[in-house]
């Protein structure tokens, strides 16, 4: 388990999704930021840094691994650790997430644990 309370940046163009999602970090004692968009959540990592960020593969107007890429080579961002969230479960997908810099990949509709392990694992690699 974690300790203290940790910052999510949740970005799923999926409203569902993002509900589901969003509610079982929360249950996990962080606070999340839910994004549609990759241009929203740019605009709010010029003012903030949170301890993760989970982002939707297919986010409307820049993809997940385009945004991947864009944080991985931000100095200011690519310590973050990040998570895909995707349908994707190609073996080329997958790799083509890790090479734009995710941490982890999680191929949608997940397990709930699943999430709540790899979150913690990379919040304890974090702190």
């Amino acid at each position: 388990m974690s300790h203290g309370k940790k910052h999510i940046l949740l970005i799923e163009e999926e409203p569902v999704l993002a509900d589901i999602t969003g509610f079982r970090l929360e249950l996990l004692g962080h606070t999340v930021q839910r994004l549609a968009s990759a241009e929203e959540a740019l605009v709010w990592l010029g003012d903030q840094l949170p301890n993760l960020v989970v982002i939707g593969h297919f986010l409307p107007g820049m993809d997940g691994i385009d945004f991947l890429n864009r944080i991985s080579n931000d100095v200011r961002t690519s310590d973050i650790p990040t998570i895909l969230l995707s349908p994707n479960s190609e073996l080329d997908d997958v790799q083509r997430a890790f090479n734009a810099g995710a941490d982890e990949y999680l191929v949608t509709p997940f397990d709930p644990r699943t999430l709540e392990q790899k979150v913690e694992r990379l919040m304890a690699i974090e702190s």
